[in-house]
């Protein structure tokens, strides 16, 4: 069973930058695509990103607009995503998930078969 835990989330002004890490154990991690989401209380779990098993990306250039950068390192089983120019509707809690298998660059939370616990990004003004 894949599990996932991220980490490098925490509070930064606008204007800053981030990088979240995301560790991957117990499943074909280079065969999976990798996926960022976020969150913010009461809102749904929204896409940000996600990167190909082919290191193939998709953004969603709305809310991001070439701020973020995902990449991920198949020998140590680790995606990340690298956040840039933040701004304080960036706050959210951002999860990294495991594509189901044979998804190329699947962008709903349905398209995705684990889950990490989430790390809380803030943004302050």
């Amino acid at each position: 069973q894949v599990q996932l835990v991220e980490s490098g989330g925490g509070l930064v002004q606008a204007g800053g930058s981030l990088r979240l890490s995301c560790s991957v154990s117990g499943g074909p991690f280079s065969s999976l695509a990798m996926g960022w989401f976020r969150q913010i209380p009461g809102k749904e779990r929204e896409f940000v990103a996600v990167i190909s098993r082919s290191h193939g990306t998709l953004y969603n250039h709305d809310s991001v607009k070439g701020r973020f950068t995902i990449s991920r390192d198949n020998v140590m089983s680790m995606v990340y995503l690298e956040m840039d120019s933040l701004k304080p509707e960036d706050t959210a809690t951002y999860y990294c998930a495991a594509g189901l298998p044979l998804k190329v660059l699947p962008k709903t939370t349905a398209e995705y078969g684990a889950w990490g616990q989430g790390t809380q990004v803030t943004v302050s003004s």
